[in-house]
Formats: C-alpha cells, structure tokens, sequence
C-alpha cells in the first residue's frame, strides 16, 4: 500500500511517496480503498506549506473509493458500496460550528492520498449513480462549495441569474448547477478559447475580465441592474466587480482567496445596495447528499481536465499553479 505524506515546511519537493501499513476498522468505522481524489486550491495551500500541518501530514481532501472492511457497530454500509469523502467529516447536518468543523480532511486530519484508510463510517456519503471513482471524486469540495453557495443558501430557483468567475472546479460547477436549476448564467475568463468552452457548457453571456476592466458594470447593465447571485472566486482580485455586477438585493458567496486573502470593501454600496455577502467554506454531509440527489437527477456531469498518478501529485499541482486547466484536475490511483 502506498501514500503521499507531506514533510516539513511543505513544498512540492516534499511530497514524498512511501509505504504504509494496511488498516482494519474499529468500532463505528469502515475501511475504504480509495480509487481517485481531486485538487482542489486548498489542497494546493496545505502542499505548499501555507496553511500548516503535522509533519508526515497525508494531504488532500476530496476522495472516493469503495469499502472494503466494515467494523462493528456499522449498519448503514456494506463491504462494496461505493462511497465519497466529506470536507468535514464531523459537520453531519445543520449549521457550522468550532466543534463540527474543527476536523478538516487532509488539513487537521490525514486526507485520501493513501490507497487504503479507516474512517468513521459517518465520515462519508454514496457516491452518485452511474458516476465512475474519477467523476466523483471532483464533488466533495468544488461541487459542494457551489451548490451550498447557489442553492443551500442562495436559495437559487428557475429564472435567476448568477455570476462565475474563471474557469477553476467551483466556478465550472457552479455554472453547471445553474444551468441545471434554469437559470441565465454569466461568466468570467482571461482567455477567449476558455470563453468558448463555458458558452458550449451553456453560459448565456461571456465577458474577458482581461480586456474589459469594469466587467462588473458591463454585466450589471446587460442583466438589467445586477445578478441575483455572484460566486466570487477571487477574492481581493474579484469583489469590487463581484459588488458591481451583483443586483439590488443581490447575493454574493464569498468563496475563493485566489486573487488574495484581504480586501477593501466600500461599505456604503453594499448598504446602498442591500446585499447580503456570506462565506461559504464547503458544507455539510447533509447538502452533500441533496446535491448527489440532484446530480442523479439532472444527470450532471463534471468537467475533467486532465488526469494524474498518484505518484505524481507533486506534477499535478505544479500544473494547477499554471492556471491552464478548464474544471477539475484528478489523481487516479492504481
């Protein structure tokens, strides 16, 4: 059995591939032998040593795989099922809490870079129907995010318009999401050819953010005064057009730290325009399931760009730093 740890003070260079003991489950757990996981910006935070972890941390956060052991005590899976991670495995329903998300797979616990661990067997959910390990893996954290920020909270319905910006996991599946609950889709990119692609994936209105630096504006005027809902990926390089291009009322996930981690926010317009911002960091296995239930529905399917060993992690992140992908970046194991 192999696994990625993470040695001290991070870095690509100190991903390291080693062997690992195998693991029987205890009381209340199941044993999965992951097939696939995804990269995800915060993963990317964790390898490079941004966000701190224990030394011989094993990253990654998303995962999905197929049980192989059940412990005593475990009535709701069976040797076979199919299964997918939770961000926070402890933060089963309601609302957020310091308890419930003080666990964080592959951050303040070890993530799914190994071939095979033992979890609690509350700590995961089923994964779709149809969907391969690969597909499902590109849910736990990307998908999620969006469908929290859209549809848990936003509240999203037919008829609404929402903004994403760039061409990264949340963003694309937020635009999926959208599309599928009927609503009028806008959407940012820096590239023209990457434009092209999210019209064919069904966005109804493109703007370059590159070429045109009031896209905010230029967005609010097209839809009429503003969007209902924003995803703001950015962060610092993204809220003040994120702000702009919102409507009266309007509603504006604060998802992403990929243009900085601080911001300058003039507070009058966000009175003046009575909108509500909210932070959205993943969800629970509660939303998790609703979302499974939708993606069944809908037949929702994810964007892949471009697939990774396991022994190669360090390769994949390397290109998730380019900013060449269009949706999920995967690692496949053996």
């Amino acid at each position: 059995m192999k696994k990625i740890i993470l040695k001290k003070p991070g870095g690509l260079q100190n991903l390291t591939l080693v062997d690992a003991d195998d693991c029987t489950p205890g009381f209340g757990e199941v044993c999965v032998n992951w097939k696939a996981s995804s990269l995800n910006y915060h993963d990317l935070l964790v390898a490079l040593g941004a966000i701190p972890v224990v030394e011989d941390q094993i990253p990654m956060s998303d995962g999905a795989g197929e049980i192989i052991a059940v412990g005593e005590g475990v009535s709701q899976w069976q040797k076979g099922d199919k299964v997918m991670s939770l961000f926070f495995p402890n933060w089963l329903n309601g609302s957020p809490t310091p308890q419930n998300t003080a666990a964080v797979t592959g951050d303040t616990i070890f993530g799914t870079a190994t071939q095979r661990q033992c979890v609690a067997a509350t700590a995961l959910t089923k994964m779709p129907a149809g969907y391969s390990f690969e597909q499902a893996a590109t849910l736990p954290c990307a998908a999620l995010t969006a469908w929290r920020g859209l549809v848990s909270e936003g509240g999203l319905k037919a008829g609404d318009t929402v903004l994403v910006e760039g061409t990264g996991g949340m963003s694309i599946f937020g635009l999926q999401i959208a599309k599928a609950a009927g609503a009028y889709v806008y959407a940012t990119s820096s590239s023209d050819e990457k434009l092209e692609k999210l019209k064919a994936l069904g966005a109804d209105h493109v703007v370059n953010y590159k070429t045109d630096e009031n896209w905010g504006a230029t967005i609010a005027k097209h839809s009429g005064g503003g969007v209902d809902h924003v995803l703001d990926a950015g962060g610092d390089a993204t809220m003040k057009q994120s702000i702009a291009a919102a409507k009266m009322g309007g509603n504006i996930s604060l998802i992403g730290v990929l243009g900085g981690f601080s911001t300058e926010i003039v507070l009058p317009i966000v009175f003046g325009k009575h909108l509500r911002l909210t932070g959205i960091a993943v969800g629970s296995g509660q939303q998790q399931m609703d979302m499974i239930a939708a993606i069944d529905a809908s037949g929702l399917q994810p964007v892949i760009d471009k697939s990774f060993s396991l022994e190669n992690l360090a390769e994949a992140f390397a290109y998730q730093q380019s900013g060449a992908h269009f949706g999920k970046i995967t690692v496949v194991y053996d």
